[in-house]
C-alpha cells in the first residue's frame, strides 16, 4: 500500500519500541568505536547513514515497518557520531592532573545533559533554520533520498527503481576508493604540492581525495564552496606564507613548519573569522527564531483544533520540554557540585561557581547550538569545526572563571590555579556536548522534514540517543586511559609516553585554557580573525544587496582558514561540478524545449543528488566496517593497519593512484548525470506530485 508521507492524517508506526532499542544498541556501538578511533588512530565515521541503512536492513524482516520508522533509529544513533566530539575536550582533566580517571556519573550526567541541551536548544530554531531556509544541509538530504529510495514502504516506482541504482553506484565507487585507501592503503587519501614563497616561506596546492566530501561538496552549492575557497586562499594564498617568511630559520620554511605555523597561529586566526560570524549569524536569526518561538508557544498551549499545526510542524510541547530541562538542570547542579566539592573552598564560593558554570554553559550553549546548527546546514555535519567552537568556548569559560578566581584569591597556590583551569574545562565539555548535539540535530529534522517524519518524535528519538551514548563515553575513555594513558597525563609510572594517545583537540584547548590562566595566552590572531570576519560580513552585504545569486557565507569563510586544506579541497570541487553541471543542464533543457522540459532537469539534477549520496553512503560504510576491523585487531593485540597491503616505500605512487580513483569518481559523477535519458513517465509522475503539493 503506498502512502502519502506528507499527509497530516498519516497513521503508522514512527517511535516504536523496537526502533529505539535498535537506535539504542547502535548508537552504544557506534558512540564506542568513535571514542575509541577517535583517540587512538585519529579515524572517527558519522554514523548517521550507516545506521539509516542497518536499520532498513532489520526491519525490512518487520512488515508494518516504514520510513518514518527507519527515520527514527537514524535520528537516535546519529548521536553516536557526534557525541563522541567529547574527546576535544575531556580529556584535558587527566592532562592537567586533576582527574585520575574518568568518574562513570559525572561524565554520563555531563555528556548527557549537554547533549539533551543541544536537542533543546535546537527546538526554536527548527523553524528558522529548517522549515523556512534555504541552508542545503547536504547529509540531511542524502539520508532522506537514501530513506525513500531504499524503504519497501516508500512506493516503487520509476524514481525509486532508478535511484536505487544511482545509490548503489555512487555507495559501490566510493566504498571500493575507500577500502583501497584507508583499509588496502594502495590509493592516498590526499596530495600537496609545496611552492617556495619569498626568501623563506613556503605555502602549498592541497589536494583531499574523500569521495564523501566530494559528494557532500555536489550537495552544498556553489555559495558556500566558493567561500570556503576563500578562506583556503586567505590561510594558504596569505597568512602561511607571509607567517613562514616572518617565522621561519635561515635555511628556510619546511613543509612541517608550515603546518605548525598553521595549527599555532592561523588556525586561531580562523577560529576568530568563526566566532564573529557566528554572533553574526545569531543576531541575523534573532527575528525568525522569536517568530519560530511564537508559533511554537501557541500551538503547544492551544486546544482549539482551527490553531492546531500540520503534524510535520509539531515539536514537543511546553510542559515536556520544561520538564526535561528541569531534569537536565538537576543533573547538571549535581555534576558540577561533586566537581567542585572535591577541593577544600568555602561552600559559597563552590555555590557560585556551580550557578556561574551552569548559566555559562546554557547562555554560550545555546549560542553554540544555533552556531553549529548553521554550520552543519550549510556544510554538513562531518565537515563541521566543533573543536573550533570549542576554543572560543574555552576562552570564554576560562575568561569567567579566571575573574571569580582573582576575585577570591585562588591563584595564591598552584593547586587553586589548576583547580580553576579544570573548571573551565569541565565547563568547556558541557559547550562540546550541546554543540555536538545541536549540530547534528537540524540535519536530522532536515532529513525528516523530507520524509514526512513528526519533529516532536525526532527531538524524543535525540534525547534517548543522547542518554545512550553517554553511558559508552565514560568506560571506553578509562580503557583507553589504562591502556596507553594521554600526552602529559600516564596512569603508570612505567608506561612508554612514546605511546600515549596524543588527543591533540583536548591538548590544544587545555593548552589555551593554562595560557589564559597564567597570563600567556597570545590574543593578536584571534583578533585578527575577528577583523577577517567583520570584513567577510561586509562583503556579505554588499554582495546581497546588489546581486540577486551571489553571496558569501562568512561562517563558511571562517571555517575555509579553519578547517584541514585537504578536507576543504573536494567540498569546494563538488561545488563547482554540481554548478557547472546545472548550468549545462539548464542550456540543454531551452535547446530541447517541450512542455516537460523543467523536468528533464529535475529528473538529471536529482540523479546527481542520489549518486552523490551514495558516494556519502559507500565511504560512511566502509570506514564503519574497518573502525570494526581496527578495534578487533588493536584489541587483540594486533597493528593499527591491520588491512595494509604495501609498505611506506609505496606511498608517492599511491598518492597518485589516489589522485587518478579521485579524477574518476568525479569525471563518472558528471557523466551519469549529463547522460540520463529523459523519462517521461517520471516526469508526468513529478509533475502530478507538485500539482498535488
Amino acid at each position: 500500500m503506498k502512502h502519502d508521507f506528507m499527509s497530516h492524517d498519516l497513521h503508522l508506526p514512527e517511535l516504536t519500541v523496537r526502533g529505539m532499542l535498535l537506535g539504542a544498541l547502535i548508537t552504544v556501538i557506534f558512540t564506542a568505536s568513535n571514542v575509541y578511533l577517535g583517540l587512538k588512530v585519529g579515524l572517527t565515521f558519522s554514523s548517521s547513514i550507516p545506521a539509516a541503512i542497518i536499520s532498513m536492513a532489520i526491519l525490512r524482516f518487520f512488515k508494518d515497518s516504514n520510513v518514518l520508522e527507519n527515520n527514527m533509529v537514524q535520528t537516535q544513533a546519529s548521536a553516536a557520531g557526534t557525541l563522541s566530539a567529547i574527546i576535544f575536550i575531556l580529556p584535558g582533566l587527566l592532562m592537567l592532573g586533576y582527574w585520575n580517571g574518568f568518574p562513570f556519573w559525572q561524565t554520563f550526567l555531563l555528556c548527557a545533559c549537554g547533549g539533551s541541551l543541544g536537542v533543546l536548544f535546537t527546538i526554536p530554531l527548527r523553524r528558522a533554520m529548517v522549515v523556512n531556509s534555504d541552508l542545503p544541509y547536504p547529509e540531511g538530504r542524502a539520508a532522506a533520498e537514501i530513506l525513500k529510495v531504499g524503504s519497501h514502504n516508500a512506493g516503487a516506482g520509476p524514481q525509486s527503481s532508478s535511484g536505487m541504482g544511482d545509490i548503489v553506484s555512487g555507495g559501490f565507487v566510493a566504498g571500493l576508493i575507500s577500502l583501497c585507501a584507508n583499509g588496502f592503503k594502495v590509493l592516498g587519501d590526499s596530495m600537496s604540492f609545496w611552492l617556495p614563497v619569498g626568501s623563506k616561506g613556503i605555502t602549498q596546492i592541497p589536494l583531499g581525495f574523500s569521495t564523501a566530501l566530494l559528494g557532500a561538496g555536489y550537495l552544498i552549492g556553489i555559495a558556500s564552496g566558493i567561500a570556503i575557497l576563500v578562506g583556503v586562499l586567505i590561510a594558504w594564498a596569505g597568512f602561511v606564507p607571509y607567517f613562514t617568511n616572518m617565522f621561519a630559520p635561515d635555511g628556510g620554511a619546511t613543509a612541517k613548519f608550515a603546518m605548525g605555523i598553521w595549527k599555532s597561529k592561523v588556525r586561531f586566526i580562523g577560529a576568530g573569522a568563526i566566532g564573529i560570524a557566528a554572533i553574526w549569524t545569531l543576531i541575523t536569526l534573532i527575528k525568525p527564531i522569536i517568530e519560530g518561538m511564537k508559533i511554537s508557544v501557541q500551538s503547544m498551549n492551544s486546544s482549539s483544533s482551527d490553531r492546531e499545526l500540520h503534524r510535520m510542524d509539531t515539536d514537543m510541547s511546553t510542559k515536556s520540554v520544561l520538564g526535561v530541562f528541569a531534569v537536565i538542570l538537576i543533573g547538571l547542579v549535581f555534576t558540577f557540585w561533586e566537581f567542585v566539592s572535591a577541593v577544600p573552598i568555602s561552600a559559597g564560593l563552590m555555590w557560585t561557581l556551580v550557578v556561574v558554570g551552569i548559566l555559562v554553559a546554557l547562555l554560550i550553549g545555546f549560542f553554540v547550538a544555533a552556531a553549529c546548527g548553521y554550520m552543519a546546514g550549510l556544510i554538513g555535519t562531518s565537515a563541521s569545526p566543533i573543536s573550533g567552537i570549542g576554543i572560543l568556548a574555552t576562552i570564554i569559560s576560562s575568561l569567567v572563571v579566571y575573574f571569580i578566581a582573582s576575585e577570591n584569591n585562588l591563584f595564591a597556590t598552584e593547586a587553586g590555579v589548576q583547580f580553576a583551569t579544570a573548571m573551565a574545562i569541565f565547563m568547556t565539555s558541557v559547550v562540546i556536548a550541546i554543540a555536538s548535539i545541536s549540530n547534528d540535530n537540524l540535519q536530522d529534522l532536515k532529513t525528516g522534514q523530507l520524509v514526512g517524519a513528526t519533529p516532536w518524535r525526532q527531538q524524543i528519538a535525540l534525547l534517548l540517543g543522547s542518554v545512550a551514548g553517554a553511558v559508552a563515553i565514560a568506560p571506553v575513555l578509562n580503557l583507553l586511559y589504562q591502556a596507553y594513558g594521554f600526552t602529559g597525563a600516564l596512569p603508570r609510572a612505567e608506561m612508554d609516553p612514546n605511546a600515549a594517545l596524543s588527543a591533540p583537540q583536548a591538548t590544544l584547548m587545555t593548552t589555551i585554557a593554562q595560557g589564559i590562566f597564567s597570563s600567556s595566552m597570545d590574543w593578536d590572531y584571534i583578533l585578527i580573525g575577528v577583523c577577517v570576519g567583520v570584513v567577510a560580513i561586509i562583503v556579505n552585504l554588499i554582495l546581497k544587496s546588489t546581486t540577486a545569486s551571489l553571496t558569501l557565507p562568512p561562517l563558511a569563510v571562517g571555517m575555509g582558514i579553519y578547517l584541514p586544506p585537504t578536507l576543504e579541497v573536494p567540498l569546494i570541487l563538488g561545488s563547482f561540478i554540481s554548478y557547472f553541471v546545472g548550468r549545462y543542464l539548464v542550456a540543454r533543457a531551452k535547446m530541447r524545449a517541450g512542455e516537460l522540459a523543467e523536468y528533464d532537469v529535475e529528473q538529471s539534477n536529482r540523479r546527481g543528488v542520489l549518486f552523490a549520496s551514495g558516494l556519502i553512503v559507500g565511504e560512511s560504510l566502509i570506514g564503519v566496517i574497518i573502525a570494526v576491523i581496527i578495534v578487533l585487531s588493536v584489541t587483540t593485540g594486533g597493528g593499527e593497519s591491520p588491512l595494509e597491503l604495501v609498505g611506506p616505500d609505496f606511498e608517492s605512487t599511491a598518492q597518485w593512484l589516489g589522485l587518478l580513483a579521485f579524477a574518476f569518481s568525479g569525471l563518472y559523477l558528471v557523466r551519469r548525470v549529463v547522460t540520463h535519458k529523459f523519462n517521461k513517465e517520471e516526469a508526468l509522475a513529478m509533475k502530478a506530485e507538485q500539482e498535488q503539493q
